[in-house]
Parts: structure tokens; sequence; C-alpha cells
């Protein structure tokens, strides 16, 4: 039989990775009250099924798809129906989410009797070729959810334990959404001086794929940033409080904290870098 898999939640990740699931058949489930119009119209879009707690806990799989500050909460909110459950489901945790943080998680399911993979996602939300997207997995049980590559997801197995996934994550994202946070506080600062468009020329011409790169990802940043918050902090842990660098991350955090107001609110700080973006793609 095929198996049936629940996706918590049903956020624009969530939901294609759902989307994949179902367009190969197989009985998605995730939980809808509460939620919005949108976010409900966004499930049916992806053939998602309504569930309770109960019958999240009796799927086979459960991915676990939300910001990174409330995974932990999660799992702790579904430990009562794992524990009830009449069968060992196996719980994937997907976010972006420290190794420490990832073993926390690990102990609230385990104590349930479910099992648990890490996971880790990389690359946007999946579309109908999902090569774009890996889902890496590790944990005793990795292979078992690994099976789910026969249904549209890329889920390579990362050697070693819990926690092995989630650090090949962290380091991942600690490069590309770090870079981005760099590149923001520059396109920034030069704006404020006055220096962009020399800032602009020069890239141009001593650095044009990194200002390519820079462009391309910067607009995709605003309406992302309030998720990243957490994951930079996640990102410092993972780092280690004593260790050089984590310093930056926890800027980093800072900074993406005050786009995401910025970009909720009077879109000041967004504006000005569109502004530079707009000008670099005329260069």
């Amino acid at each position: 039989m095929q198996p049936v898999v629940a996706v918590i939640a049903p956020g624009m990740m969530g939901s294609a990775v759902a989307g994949r699931l179902t367009s190969s058949g197989l009985e998605v489930r995730t939980l809808l009250a509460g939620r919005s119009a949108a976010t409900v119209a966004r499930a049916a879009a992806a053939g998602m099924r309504d569930a309770s707690m109960e019958q999240i806990a009796a799927a086979d799989f459960i991915l676990s798809i939300v910001p990174p500050g409330e995974a932990l909460a999660l799992a702790e909110q579904l430990a009562p129906a794992l524990r009830a459950a009449p069968r060992r489901t196996i719980f994937v945790d997907c976010n972006a989410v420290s190794p420490e943080t990832v073993r926390r998680i690990d102990a609230v399911v385990r104590e349930t009797g479910a099992a648990f993979v890490d996971g880790g996602i990389i690359g946007p939300p999946p579309e109908p070729d999902s090569s774009k997207t890996r889902i890496y997995l590790s944990g005793s049980d990795a292979g078992k959810v690994a099976g789910l590559s026969a249904f549209g997801l890329s889920m390579p197995v990362q050697p070693g334990p819990v926690g092995a996934a989630s650090a090949m994550k962290m380091s991942y994202a600690g490069i590309t959404k770090g870079f981005t946070a760099l590149g923001a506080a520059m396109m920034l600062a030069a704006t404020r001086a006055g220096t962009d468009d020399a800032l602009i020329a020069e890239m141009s011409v001593s650095q044009p794929a990194l200002l390519k790169w820079l462009i391309s990802q910067m607009p995709k940043m605003h309406g992302k940033a309030y998720r990243w918050v957490a994951e930079m902090e996640e990102i410092a842990a993972f780092i280690g409080a004593d260790r050089p660098g984590a310093g930056f991350y926890e800027a980093a955090a800072r900074l993406y904290e005050a786009i995401a107001a910025d970009f909720e609110g009077p879109c000041v700080e967004t504006a000005a870098l569109d502004g530079f973006c707009e000008k670099a793609k005329s260069v």
C-alpha cells in the first residue's frame, strides 16, 4: 500500500512539497484549524486534506515544515497524539534548526514512541521538476523516509546520526543567507552614503558574477526575512557562542528583523534595496 504523509504546515514550502506527493497519487494530510483563508486555499490547491491531530499521528510519515522558531513547539503540540497513536509513525523535522535544537525535538518525539529523522531542505519550493530542491535526511530511519523519492521528491541521505542533515542545512544557509545579509547591509550603507552608483559601477567591472547573484536574490528576501530571524540565531548556535563568527549571525538576525518590520510597515529599507537592484540591472 502507498504511504500516507502528513505535512505541517501548508506554507509556501510545505504546500509545494505536498503538491509533489499528491501529484504522485499519495494522500497528504495537514492541520487547517485556525489557518487563514489563503492558507486553506493553498492547501486545497496542493491536494492536501484537513485532518485531526489523531489522523496526523496515524500517518506513515509526518513532515514538519514550519518557521524554525516554531519547530520544537510543533513537536510538543503533537506529542500527546503521537503517544496515543495505534502504530509507530516517523516524524521528520525538515526545519532550519541547529543540530542542538533538532536533538531536543528528537527527544520529545522519541519519548512518545514515534521514530525520528532529521531533515534539512535546500532549494526553493519544489516545482514539477524537483531536482533543484533536496531534503537531506539523517538518522537510523532516514532510508525509510528516502523511499518518498519515488513520489516526486529528492531526498538524499546524509551519512551520520540525527543532527547531520541539520548541520548540512545550517552550513549551506549560513553561506547563502549570511551572504544576502552582508550584501543588504552594504547596499543600504552605500545608498545612505550616496555611493551606491559608484559601488554598482565598480562591482559590474570587478565582481559581475557577485553583483548578478545579489540583485537576483535580494528582492526575494523581503517577504522571507521574518522567517530568517530565527534561522540566523540557529546558525549562530550551530557555530557556537564562544566561536568567532557567531556574532555575525546574531547581527544578521537583527538585520532581518529590521527588514521584516520595514517590509510590513514603511518599506523604506526594502525600497532602497529594490532601488539599488534596479540600478544595477540597468548597468
